[in-house]
């Protein structure tokens, strides 16, 4: 199966929840409707429904044309109502996705609006933060302060300082809510991935996504179109020498 996300995190969520259909999800920074997106195949190949959060209305007409199952909200993450937006939505949303700008504090904020408003009242299955480490200069508390607030809401982390392809670009954590997940899974995914951390110079360990090792990986199941193309054409030429038969009886 082909992913679209920058760093795996669409096959992340489709493994732990198992290629779950028709969830929920809400996208905190969802730049463009496919490229590295990472709720488009939620959307399109598993019928997931969800909010699309973007600063910017520059892909709103592609939102429009190409994600037509999910509502689609321009405007400053920091300033938005969630108790509002969430408000006709179930309680438990399949995924988070928190990915806008760490550098100039707009994470952080975010992350304790829904502090503040939600997280007392609704959960999320997995979560992607973008603490952006890395960049984030004077907030850098970013990484620390979320891992406060996930962990008093009682989420685990699975995977912390997640890396683009160089142990020093630190930029994510991987977390989930044991109640809203197969724990058995996620900690022989923990596990089996421990030996892939590596040192670096910013925080002591960090895991390349592309070296996450997912056991029992998640297929997507495909039909055997060549089976069935063949055994089209087997009845058409069935058909064909019946009617050609009973037309020669009546000759």
């Amino acid at each position: 199966m082909k992913y679209n996300s920058q760093a795996g995190q669409d096959k992340f969520i489709i493994n732990i929840l198992n290629g779950k259909r028709n969830g929920y999800f809400l996208e905190i920074g969802s730049h463009d409707p496919i490229h590295i997106n990472n709720t488009y195949i939620l959307e399109k190949l598993f019928s997931w429904k969800g909010i699309m959060i973007e600063y910017s209305d520059k892909w709103l007409n592609d939102y429009k044309k190409l994600r037509k199952n999910s509502k689609h909200v321009i405007q400053d993450a920091t300033k938005i109502n969630y108790k509002n937006l969430l408000k006709d939505y179930p309680k438990n949303f399949d995924y988070l996705q928190i990915d806008v700008e760490a550098r100039n504090g707009s994470t952080i904020k975010t992350l304790e609006k829904l502090d503040s408003e939600i997280m007392n009242e609704y959960k999320f299955a997995v979560i992607t933060f973008e603490h952006d480490y890395y960049c984030a200069g004077e907030y850098r508390y970013t990484r620390e302060k979320s891992r406060e607030i996930f962990k008093k809401w009682g989420y685990f982390m699975v995977f912390g300082d997640v890396n683009d392809n160089n142990p020093d670009i630190v930029f994510e954590d991987w977390w989930v809510h044991p109640s809203l997940v197969n724990m058995e899974y996620v900690m022989e995914l923990k596990n089996e991935n421990d030996k892939n951390y590596k040192k670096n110079h910013l925080v002591d360990l960090s895991i390349n996504w592309k070296d996450i090792y997912y056991p029992r990986e998640f297929k997507i199941k495909t039909i055997n179109y060549i089976f069935y193309i063949t055994l089209c054409i087997v009845i058409l030429l069935g058909i064909i020498v019946f009617f050609r038969l009973h037309k020669e009886k009546k000759s």
